[in-house]
């Protein structure tokens, strides 16, 4: 059963000026894992993007309530170029909550835009 979907799209080049005009900003929005590329190369802006995206469509497909963490939801990719996400701590307890039991994740980016898609089911 589907509980919920959320869907956002992230500007590229002005995610970009913002995580340069504000210092910390990266280590605030993303765990370690988000930041870096399995080589231990700092992951690209796009990339990025696509994964702050997929932050704000997982807040909205759990109702967007307050107070949740982005450091507790982390986005990651299989080997086989699946992306995933695993949550912890404010947002594992909002969706155990709705019960949510999986999570469903699209990323893409193209043109200047980065887009996600994330869907709750239970």
């Amino acid at each position: 059963m589907i509980i919920g979907v959320g869907i956002d799209v992230a500007e590229i080049e002005r995610f970009g000026a913002a995580l340069e005009r504000t210092p910390g900003m990266a280590e605030r929005l993303f765990v370690t894992g988000e930041l870096l590329l399995p080589s231990g190369e700092r992951r690209g802006v796009a990339s990025l993007a696509a994964r702050f995206a997929a932050k704000e469509a997982l807040a909205k497909a759990l109702g967007a309530p307050g107070g949740l963490r982005w450091t507790d939801a982390e986005v990651w990719v299989e080997e086989s170029g699946q992306p995933r996400v695993r949550v912890r701590g404010s947002v594992a307890e909002r969706a155990a909550a709705l019960g949510v039991r999986g999570w469903h994740v699209s990323l893409s980016h193209d043109a200047g835009v980065a887009s996600a898609v994330v869907i709750a089911e239970g």
